[in-house]
């Protein structure tokens, strides 16, 4: 049986404020504050049975460690800022054109998406003139 710890209930409740996916180190900060005690074993650890239950699932981005938020969201893709190294959730469907050249036969099941760029707090503000 899965125990409810502080920790644990630390680390739930920092991936469904935070509304997009964390590294493990994001949730470690995010929990602090609720779970003082708390380290970062004990967060891959949680991480790992939040897993193998269903409740949470990893968010793997090419050449980056996973990063995880919560299971049943809605389909949606990623959007990776490369001056901070957050990763935001992109609500939407598949775009439109993305099967157009697909070979005939070909049948897509799923397709994974993710968006690069500068998040709005990394981009530079236009200046007022």
């Amino acid at each position: 049986m899965d125990r409810h710890t502080s920790q644990r209930i630390a680390i739930e409740t920092s991936l469904r404020s935070a509304h997009r996916p964390l590294s493990p180190a994001e949730i470690l900060d995010a929990a602090k504050p609720d779970a003082p005690t708390i380290n970062l074993a004990t967060v891959y650890r949680t991480l790992k049975r939040l897993t193998e239950n269903g409740l949470i699932r990893a968010v793997d981005l090419p050449g980056e460690p996973s990063r995880y938020e919560l299971a049943g969201l809605p389909h949606h893709h990623h959007f990776k800022c490369d001056a901070c190294d957050r990763v935001f959730d992109v609500p939407g469907k598949c775009p439109s054109g993305l099967t157009d050249g697909l070979p005939s036969g070909f049948r897509v099941r799923y397709h994974e998406g993710v968006l690069g760029g500068t998040c709005a707090d990394c981009s530079p503000r236009p200046t007022a003139t």
